[in-house]
């Protein structure tokens, strides 16, 4: 219902509340049951963003519920498009059409959301309108320039703080051009925000990656409707062309679980002795899948069971059992665009692994939600592991047993930092403690009730 909609939204504080959430993870006895993953966010942001410029009106299943996403619809709702959730949990959007975004009356908040600011600033470029967008003292030091370079060829005009960093204004263009775009790193962001600004653009613009990166916004786009085109070329790059100035169609979303969600229980799971856990709609694109993989590889117990299809993405069960060793494994920077956002959590498993995981290509964990090689090789030096930290590189000796643990992690108002030491201290010798569980409802609400339910003993402190 509509006041159901506006009561999930009023939940988003414009910055950083006070005072910090503490979360304390003990020693876990086997995990056991079967849960769901929650919606992934990336396919959730840009089913919210398609179904906004699309005619008609889009229904989305299992739309996660998160703050980063709720941002997004919320800031859909100042361009002008009708998003409400219905009692059974369905969310509604009632699309302007493409070209259709109204000027928004107010600053877009974009809390901790990278996905949500730097796409809605692909979406912003292409129409006549000046949008404002900001967040958290975590997005407010992350780059933008990488999105705004090739958006202001298209015609945008930009106003950033020093570096090119939020907050900052974008006023899109009236007759915004089609470009050939090579990124100098791959980023499916920035891809889709090109992709997105294209959108009302005249004739074909083509975004060609190094290397594959998550194609959810293509797949997306021609589930809308859109004519896009893929061309994989003989030196290992990728180009993506879309033909501008299409009319989106409302269409159904069934949102897949997230991966990089789902690997955190499936990591407890691999680690505790004894366990056995089902995690159900895992999405398994595999320009995703990369950490799934290298567990593979580390001799993990995972069996992928109902594979099927949603909305152009396939969709598989995963069945994980504990207490089979692991071992480390060298994981190239060839995979790094498809696991990006799981290194923290595979150093987790690498730490309790026997002999040395080396992880290289890390660049890009430097200017997520925190540094966050920086933040996983201090977190597991302070926990008794074994690190080497190079510029872009990660190594971790493991000694075929959990760290002794007993430290207290700084998160750095990162969700992911938070999770992968609250899943150590599920096996570590001693209790770790985390500094402030708040970031974890940007992208897992209810990740310590599913997680206790399955036998951890993670508890908060209380408010």
């Amino acid at each position: 219902m509509v006041d159901e909609t506006a009561s999930l939204f009023a939940r988003q504080a414009p910055f950083r509340r006070f005072p910090l959430q503490p979360l304390t993870s003990r020693r876990a006895t086997a995990l056991k049951g079967a849960v769901t993953a929650p919606g992934d966010k990336s396919i959730s942001h840009r089913a919210l963003m398609l179904g906004g410029l699309a005619i008609g009106e889009t229904a989305i299943h299992g739309l996660l519920e998160g703050e980063d996403v709720l941002n997004t619809g919320k800031a859909m709702q100042a361009y002008g498009a009708s998003v409400r959730r219905d009692d059974d949990g369905v969310w509604h959007v009632n699309g302007v059409g493409v070209g259709g975004l109204a000027e928004p009356a107010e600053v877009l908040d974009m809390g901790n959301s990278g996905t949500g600011a730097r796409l809605l600033m692909g979406l912003a470029a292409g129409h006549p309108i000046t949008s404002f967008f900001t967040g958290d003292a975590s997005l407010r030091r992350r780059p933008m320039a990488r999105v705004t370079r090739p958006l202001a060829e298209m015609g945008a005009r930009f106003v950033t703080r020093e570096g090119g960093r939020l907050p900052l204004a974008v006023t899109g263009s009236s007759t915004p051009m089609p470009i050939d775009y090579v990124l100098p790193v791959a980023s499916a962001q920035v891809k889709s925000a090109i992709l997105l600004a294209a959108l009302t653009a005249p004739g074909e613009t083509t975004v060609v990656e190094p290397q594959p990166t998550r194609d959810h916004s293509e797949r997306m786009l021609r589930h809308f409707g859109a004519t896009v085109r893929v061309e994989d070329r003989a030196d290992g790059s990728r180009a993506v062309t879309l033909v501008g100035q299409p009319e989106l169609i409302a269409a159904t979303v069934r949102v897949p679980g997230d991966p990089s969600s789902a690997a955190f229980p499936a990591v407890a799971a691999l680690l505790v002795p004894g366990s056995e856990v089902t995690i159900r709609n895992v999405g398994a694109n595999p320009l995703r899948f990369g950490l799934f993989e290298t567990l593979l590889e580390m001799g993990a117990d995972i069996a992928l069971e109902n594979r099927r299809e949603e909305a152009g993405e396939p969709v598989v069960d995963l069945v994980v059992r504990g207490g089979k060793p692991l071992r480390g494994v060298t994981v190239p920077a060839a995979r790094a665009p498809s696991m990006i956002d799981e290194y923290p959590i595979l150093a987790m498993a690498a730490a309790c692994a026997e002999g040395d995981t080396v992880m290289e290509g890390l660049a890009e964990l430097r200017v997520k939600e925190s540094d966050r090689l920086g933040a996983v090789a201090r977190g597991l030096a302070a926990c008794g592991a074994i690190v080497e930290e190079g510029p872009e590189t990660l190594i971790v000796h493991g000694q075929a047993k959990p760290p002794v643990g007993g430290a207290t992690i700084a998160s750095g108002l990162d969700h992911r930092i938070a999770m992968a030491f609250a899943v150590l201290g599920m096996v570590s010798e001693q209790p770790i403690h985390i500094d402030d569980a708040e970031p974890i409802a940007t992208s897992f609400p209810g990740f310590v009730a599913m997680m206790n339910g399955l036998g951890a003993q993670i508890a908060l402190a209380a408010a």
